[in-house]
């Protein structure tokens, strides 16, 4: 259920494209880990993607109860760069994310 999840656009509020382009891969890079494969692997609470062409981040709002200081240190990026942020209200197949 794509309820519980945010959607930070690349995007600022004024209109303007944030720079660089692969802001929502570097944000997600510094909450991911590397795993037994060596490959690195986002966190489920913060993952990049793109939506109609437009590179974006979604937060799983429960990162802010299990990992509060993630879920401010994102969010906080989010607001001082002026990025539009919106609830994510796609579900079933049309879900960003889909819940196992």
């Amino acid at each position: 259920m794509s309820e519980g999840y945010l959607v930070i656009s690349g995007v600022q509020e004024n209109g303007k494209k944030f720079r660089p382009s692969d802001w929502s891969e570097r944000l997600s890079s510094t909450l991911a880990s590397f795993h037994v494969d060596h490959r690195l692997r986002y966190s489920s609470g913060v993952q990049p993607c793109v939506i109609e062409g437009e590179y974006c981040l979604i937060v799983a709002r429960r990162l802010e109860t299990s990992d509060p200081a993630a879920y401010h240190y994102v969010m906080g990026f989010a607001q001082s760069n002026q990025l539009r942020i919106q609830t994510d209200r796609r579900t079933g197949e049309r879900a960003l994310l889909r819940e196992s």
